[in-house]
């Protein structure tokens, strides 16, 4: 499998999240980068399956913004 066509299937399933669901995608964004409080009632929002091992440019968004 060439690395374009995996940055192509990871790019539309961040796409697809992020307009299909946009405040769950966003939430979960900022919950695993560090930058929205960990607490039960913000876990509601955050789904974890979008952080599997061929959603490779979600986790770069997520590394990413924990440096910043």
């Amino acid at each position: 499998m060439s690395l374009r066509t995996l940055l192509f299937r990871s790019m539309a399933r961040l796409v697809t999240s992020l307009v299909g669901e946009p405040a769950t995608s966003i939430s979960t964004l900022l919950y695993y980068s560090g930058l929205l409080p960990h607490n039960i009632i913000l876990m509601r929002m955050v789904r974890p399956e979008l952080l599997d091992q061929e959603n490779y440019i979600f986790n770069l968004l997520i590394t990413l913004m924990c440096w910043w």
